[in-house]
């Protein structure tokens, strides 16, 4: 089973998801409360399990409704995900995949982890 972990930076409150191997598979924005970041997890939690995926990697990608990963290119060629809730929001993002392959089983880890993955606060240590 996979974790929330929530972190303080410089600006206010994150979280990452990582998979049962420690790996994070997806990272929120900063929060600037617990409670936003709190909000941003319950969220996702809600959100992963069910959204589709639209690959707009493809020339005339079909548009997917809210929640959805969207698979994009980075400026460095990468594959990435985002994960956007019914509103439209962003509420998760991945990191660079060099291969699609890689990517989509990024996706299908957070479908599988953030539904009954426990939350860890790091806040605590430091």
């Amino acid at each position: 089973m996979g974790k929330f972990v929530i972190k303080e930076t410089k600006t206010g409150t994150k979280f990452d998801l990582k998979a049962t191997n420690g790996e994070v598979i997806a990272t929120s924005e900063v929060y600037t409360t617990e409670a936003a970041c709190r909000k941003g997890i319950a969220s996702v939690q809600k959100n992963a399990p069910v959204a589709g995926v639209e690959d707009q990697t493809v020339e005339g990608f079909e548009t997917v409704k809210h929640p959805k990963y969207e698979i994009y290119l980075d400026k460095a060629g990468e594959f990435r995900f985002r994960l956007k809730a019914t509103n439209g929001e962003i509420i998760a993002v991945s990191e660079g995949y060099k291969a699609m392959a890689s990517c989509k089983n990024g996706i299908e880890s957070v479908r599988k982890n953030a539904a009954d993955s426990k939350i860890v606060d790091e806040r605590e240590d430091g």
